[in-house]
């Protein structure tokens, strides 16, 4: 098992290295508070630091930003909050963690045996039971598979209906871009919505700034709208805003009724507080294509990629 050295902070716990969890099962798990496969597993991971924590299990979360706002070791501690993670937390935001373990992937799993080997890993959502078994092979006992159900955010995937890609809107790695024009880079732009949308497509209505990692609006009363077809439909928001920034959300050009995700209601009203993922639609019947359109109050919003459940 790689040095810990690198941490910039730690939270729930002193900092630990080799030297401190010799001896016991260590699950170390890289993560980042946006990212929608970790939220879908976390409650696994959860489970498993509660249930066998007695039993000899260290669980060490690693915490690596994916994007620039999610440094901040304040939204750190509030996903903390908010996921009732108990478990000690690594802030990683130099990568060198990341770097040591040779990782790619968010989220990411490395079990270890407490001679500090690792000795099996899994990247992704997913192979949840396997998972298990490993840590009770590691720690030597035998026992049902915990049952485990997330909710909300946390709630698996449909799986068989979901259909759109995430999608990233920075130019950097963004794609699909269907505002008539193209994109201007790194510059305030006014754009209009396309008369049509193909699937995966997404646009700007209004005056926005297009940056490498995300766009910006500029003001007031200007749209983000994305073609898709999924069960759940979020959108990573930050905000430049000293103030919330209100919004709302439009399928097919009507509220989202029964249809509203978590953070929205059922008229389509939300509101942008700080950097997170807010999940905009969770479908009550069959899965189809639709277009979202989110309309923001006031400038200031940042929007950085769109994923699906």
């Amino acid at each position: 098992m790689p040095s810990f050295a690198g941490a910039t902070e730690w939270l729930n716990s002193k900092p630990l290295g080799p030297a401190e969890v010799r001896g016991d099962v260590v699950l170390v798990n890289f993560w980042t508070w946006t990212c929608i496969n970790w939220l879908r597993q976390e409650p696994y991971v959860r489970a498993w630091s509660q249930a066998y924590r007695d039993d000899g299990l260290v669980v060490i979360g690693v915490h690596t930003p994916e994007f620039s706002f999610e440094h901040e070791v304040e939204g750190v501690r509030r996903a903390i909050v908010e996921r009732s993670i108990d478990y000690a937390v690594a802030l990683d935001n130099d990568y060198a963690i990341w770097k040591a373990f040779d990782n790619h992937y968010w989220p990411a799993l490395y079990f270890i045996d407490p001679n500090g080997i690792i000795r099996d890993d899994h990247f992704g959502e997913g192979r949840y039971e396997q998972s298990e078994r490993v840590i009770q092979k590691l720690l030597g006992i035998e026992r049902e598979i915990l049952p485990v159900n997330g909710t909300g955010v946390e709630a698996a995937a449909d799986w068989d209906s979901l259909v759109t890609p995430e999608t990233y809107v920075g130019y950097a790695r963004g794609a699909q871009f269907a505002s008539p024009g193209g994109a201007t880079r790194n510059e305030r732009h006014r754009y209009q919505l396309p008369d049509y949308f193909r699937l995966g497509q997404w646009a700007l209505d209004g005056e926005w700034t297009i940056g490498a990692e995300r766009v910006m609006l500029e003001q007031a009363g200007g749209s983000i709208a994305l073609r898709f077809q999924a069960r759940d439909a979020h959108i990573v928001l930050s905000s430049a805003a000293p103030d919330p920034i209100p919004f709302r959300l439009r399928l097919d050009g009507e509220a989202p009724g029964l249809s509203h995700g978590i953070d929205v209601d059922e008229a389509g009203n939300g509101l942008l507080r700080e950097g997170r993922l807010y999940q905009l639609v969770r479908a009550k019947d069959e899965a189809r294509e639709r277009t979202l359109e989110i309309t923001f109050g006031e400038p200031g919003a940042e929007a950085y990629s769109f994923t699906f459940g």
